[in-house]
Formats: C-alpha cells, sequence, structure tokens
C-alpha cells in the first residue's frame, strides 16, 4: 500500500516514528511536513504565540495552496491512504484537497484536542473533523466528542511504544553512570502540572530522583533543580537508558490532556524499565498491580513504594520482567496500532465510534 504521510519529521518526533513503522510493516510511505510550509510565521515568538492561540486560522491558507499545488501533483499518483498526524494546520478546505485523491483520509491526533487544555490551538481541526473518513485519539472522552462534534467515525487506540527505538538496551550498550538512578522521571516541566510540587515530596522522603527534561529551570525550586536536574533532555536511544537504568522510572500524568495512561506506561516495560505510576482505571486493565508494575495514589504512597524498590532487588527484577512481558503481550507497539487503524480505515461498516484495545 502507497500511504501518503503529513506531519513532524524531526527524529525526536512520534509522528516519524508511527512512518516509519508504517514502512516496516511493508508499506511505502511518502512523507511531508506541513511544518515546514509555516515556520516562517513561527520565528517569531510572540507572533507564534498569536498563531497558536487563534488556531493558526492565518497561516491554514498556506497549507491549503502547498497540498493542491505541490503535494499533490508530487505524490498523489497511486496513494491508497491519506495519513494526517496531529492535524492543527488542516483546515476543511484543506482536508477537501486530500479527499480529491478518493482514497480514505485519516487523522490520528495523540493530544486532546477536545479538551480545555490547549482550546486555541485545535480550532482548525475541530472544523475540519467532518472532512475526515477515521479520526484517530487515545482517550475515551476525546473520540465520544470527535464523534458529537461531526466526525463520520472516531476510533480510540491506546499509546504505543515504537519496537525499534525502545528496545531494550543491548549487550553492546554500555549504560553511562548518569543513568544509573534509584528513581528517574523524564519529562518536561509544566506550569499547570506542579511536577515539581509531586516530585519534591519524593526527595523530602529521602527518595534519590534523577530528572530528564525540559524547562526544570523555571520550576521555582532551586533546590530540585540543582539536586536532581540532568540539565538536558532524554531522547533516542538516552531516553531508553535513562528509564532502563533507574531502579524505578516514574509514570506521570498530564490531567490537563485527561490522561489515565501515557506513552509512558507502555515504553517504559518494553525498554526494561520498572514502572511506577499513579494508580488509575487503565493502569489497572493493564498491569497487575505489585507483580507487572507499581502504582500509588498519592506522593506519600508513591515515595514508600519508591523506596520499597530501590531496596529489593529481587522484587524489582521480577516486577521488571513480568512487565516485559505483559506490554509485548497487548500488542501496543507503533506496527500494531498502525496495522489496526489502517484496516478500520479500509472497514467503513465498523461502527461509528470503535475501540482497537489493548490484548
Amino acid at each position: 500500500m502507497r500511504v501518503l504521510y503529513l506531519g513532524d519529521v524531526k527524529s525526536t518526533s512520534t509522528s516519524l516514528h508511527r512512518a516509519q513503522a508504517l514502512q516496516r510493516i511493508g508499506h511505502t510511505v511518502v512523507q511531508h511536513d506541513p511544518g515546514t510550509i509555516v515556520q516562517q510565521s513561527f520565528r517569531n515568538p510572540l507572533l507564534g504565540h498569536f498563531h497558536y492561540r487563534t488556531g493558526f486560522r492565518l497561516v491554514v491558507s498556506k497549507v491549503e495552496q502547498w497540498l493542491a499545488k505541490t503535494v499533490l501533483p508530487k505524490s498523489g499518483a497511486g496513494v491508497d491512504a491519506v495519513w494526517v498526524n496531529s492535524g492543527q494546520f488542516f483546515s476543511p478546505a484543506a482536508v477537501r484537497v486530500l479527499k480529491g485523491l478518493k482514497v480514505p483520509v485519516i487523522l490520528y491526533n495523540n493530544d486532546d484536542p477536545t479538551g480545555g487544555r490547549d482550546p486555541g490551538c485545535w480550532h482548525q481541526l475541530l472544523k475540519a473533523l467532518p472532512e475526515y473518513d477515521l479520526c484517530v485519539s487515545l482517550r475515551h472522552s476525546t473520540v465520544r466528542e470527535m464523534a458529537a462534534q461531526g466526525a463520520p467515525r472516531a476510533l480510540r487506540v491506546w499509546m504505543s511504544y515504537d519496537e525499534v527505538l525502545h528496545s531494550p538496551p543491548g549487550s553492546g550498550e554500555k549504560l553511562d553512570g548518569i543513568f544509573q538512578a534509584d528513581v528517574v522521571f523524564v519529562g518536561t516541566w509544566m506550569r499547570h502540572e506542579n511536577r515539581h510540587v509531586f516530585l519534591r515530596h519524593l526527595v523530602d522522603a529521602g527518595v534519590k530522583v534523577r530528572i530528564w527534561g525540559d524547562r526544570w529551570n523555571k520550576c521555582g525550586d532551586t533546590a530540585l533543580v540543582a539536586e536532581c536536574w540532568t540539565g538536558k533532555r532524554a531522547s533516542g536511544r538516552d531516553y531508553v537508558y535513562a528509564v532502563a537504568g533507574a531502579k524505578a522510572a516514574l509514570g506521570l500524568l498530564s490531567k490537563g490532556n485527561r490522561d489515565l495512561h501515557t506513552r509512558r506506561s507502555v515504553e517504559i516495560p518494553f525498554a526494561g524499565g520498572v514502572f511506577c505510576a499513579e494508580r488509575t482505571s487503565e493502569h489497572g486493565l493493564m498491569y497487575k498491580e505489585n507483580e507487572e508494575a507499581v502504582f500509588w495514589s498519592t506522593a506519600e504512597e508513591c515515595a514508600e513504594k519508591c523506596l520499597e524498590l530501590v531496596a529489593d532487588s529481587a522484587k524489582r527484577e521480577s516486577i521488571r520482567l513480568a512487565g516485559m512481558a505483559r506490554v509485548r503481550a497487548m500488542h501496543l507497539g507503533n506496527e500494531d496500532v498502525c496495522r489496526a487503524v489502517l484496516a478500520e480505515a479500509f472497514n467503513p461498516s465498523r461502527p461509528k465510534i470503535g475501540e482497537i484495545s489493548p490484548a
């Protein structure tokens, strides 16, 4: 199958990982990045913030013209499906241009565009929902709201790991000392999430925490930053080394995105880390507590669980191995998800709202 893939192509982007997964399962993937068309409008930070807050309504015409005059003439011949990743730059008119190819046009969005965290960003996407043949997202609430706002078909899939990028460290990969830690958290500091407050509770309880990620210098807790932050993000194989080299790896939810599980929920166990996360209904469906993963409901309980894991190497190893086996049994890799999405796109008789659940 020949897939026209429209999404971010940066090496750190999960969009690129899905495109690569489509190639690994045998499809020919023609990639174009809509971000390159609008990037000029974002070079000035203030102007970029304006476009973001106003739903990119002043730049989407550039994308429409780019699709009609460049992408389709260059890459449209012989296309069997179109995959739009994220979709914030695609107006209804842009999607209609793609529908001129007379093949299924899929929207895959891994954020929460119908939620309240980033309302301006998704203005064009929400208007364009009725134009897509299949809208894919990662939360029950999001797909229900997509259907209510006009999506002809909405599919919920679960978060996915990448079979190649997130594979456990091999025998030839030596982990530097920076990756050896008691407890690690990999993620960006976000003002509205108060992650620094949570991690401060752990540190005060005696947990040795290492933090990887951007913007932690803005959190206001200078002691936490000085003691715990590496000063940089961990991406690619460094991310795998960080979670696999720690005795426990934290998975913190984004409440602004209405998360009940995250990519960390599958990436960490797949990479060989011991997954330690908030107790939720979805985490409970995915893993047996204290056998395949460790869960908590408060910072105090998290600190207790972390200290127990650090002190008990046999328990850690048992949970690590069981978690690795379980996440593989769920078939939540990018290749699995891409197969399922394409199968759904070519089966229009399926219900308006569907779900691809863990095995």
